[in-house]
């Protein structure tokens, strides 16, 4: 069994006044029974974490966002969904912990960030189940990111939203056996809960002996959390769609990219 968190509870300030959550922003469409409906932004990364081995969804919402569980209602296809109440945002760590009374000791656990669209949509099914491992995506803007910096395949430390940042490779997702959740849990419980980035965690983490891997795997990423994100990310779709990203994309060495104020789109 492998557990997916949705971390949503958030009030995507970024991107408001919406009149509903953010997690639910049409971005693209899908067929249903033959009709082009629109696909809310949440829904690519629920797909990736089933293509990666997840049979289980856990959203961790905040209290007024009852239209995510209206929305999804008890499963997606064939996939049960939990709800867990984070009772107000309190940074990504809080809302992944929020999640640990549904997650088993030895069980892996992936986490995403739902307002998010990336490529390859296998791209968590190449990460072990065994060691906290990162999803890592090129984008031309780091600092706007959590930069993670390797030696080998191995995290030497995560930079975040860092200025000069050593790496242009950012975390997109990130897989982990349930042992290491506790761990990293009972850390940020020791540590007063002050961490609010995942990565000043993780360097927690590694400080004190832990291990973590960072795969290269990621094609494009996009934060959608912003308008510039939203049409970065409804511009890549119809690349994609159409088989002709090279129209709207310029060149660079080493892949192409569409700059959109720090919400990047990279593909290799």
């Amino acid at each position: 069994m492998t557990w997916g968190i949705v971390p949503a509870a958030g009030i995507g300030s970024r991107i408001q006044p919406l009149a509903f959550s953010k997690e639910l922003l049409p971005v693209g469409s899908r067929l249903e029974q033959g009709v082009e409906r629109p696909r809310a932004v949440s829904e690519y990364l629920i797909e990736r974490m089933l293509l990666g081995g997840a049979d289980k969804i856990c959203f961790v919402i905040s209290p007024g966002k009852s239209d995510i569980m209206q929305y999804f209602g008890a499963c997606f296809g064939s996939t049960p969904i939990a709800y867990v109440v984070q009772p107000q945002p309190a940074g990504l760590c809080d809302a992944v912990f929020a999640a640990n009374p549904v997650i088993e000791r030895d069980a892996p656990v992936m986490v995403g960030l739902p307002d998010t669209v990336w490529f390859p949509e296998t791209g968590l099914a190449h990460l072990p189940n065994d060691v906290l491992s990162f999803l890592l995506f090129p984008v031309e803007r780091p600092e706007f990111f959590d930069a993670v910096v390797l030696e080998g395949e191995r995290v030497r430390e995560i930079q975040v939203k860092q200025r000069n940042a050593a790496s242009n490779w950012i975390w997109g997702a990130f897989k982990m056996p349930g042992h290491v959740f506790e761990t990293l849990r009972q850390l940020w419980l020791g540590r007063e809960r002050q961490d609010e980035y995942f990565g000043t965690l993780v360097n927690a983490y590694l400080a004190q002996g832990g291990d973590a891997m960072g795969l290269k795997a990621g094609e494009a990423y996009v934060d959608v959390g912003t308008l510039h994100g939203y049409r970065a990310a409804m511009s890549l779709l119809s690349d994609i769609r159409d088989g002709a990203r090279s129209e709207h994309a310029e060149f660079k060495p080493g892949g192409t990219s569409l700059q959109t104020s720090g919400n990047t789109v990279h593909t290799r």
